[in-house]
């Protein structure tokens, strides 16, 4: 539930913001953000099916986020 609150929390500031806002910018496609409440999906679905595999979706999940993102601090770097 963390990661789909987060993603309706950066729809709403955009829409807010506007989408030539700095944090817009910032995010860009945010192809981690997106596919992160998709595979959790997958993991409570696969759940009900195999523990093994929704636990594998989980440590797969973790794993994406072990790699830093460096879009907003680029974006709010100053020259």
């Amino acid at each position: 539930m963390p990661a789909v609150t987060w993603y309706c929390m950066q729809l709403a500031l955009i829409r807010t913001q506007g989408s030539e806002s700095a944090l817009a910018r910032a995010i860009g496609h945010d192809v981690k953000g997106k596919i992160s409440p998709l595979l959790y999906v997958a993991g409570i679905i696969s759940a009900f099916l195999d523990n093994h595999v929704a636990q594998a979706i989980y440590v797969v999940v973790a794993l994406m986020w072990l790699i830093p993102d460096r879009r907003i601090e680029r974006s709010v770097r100053r020259p």
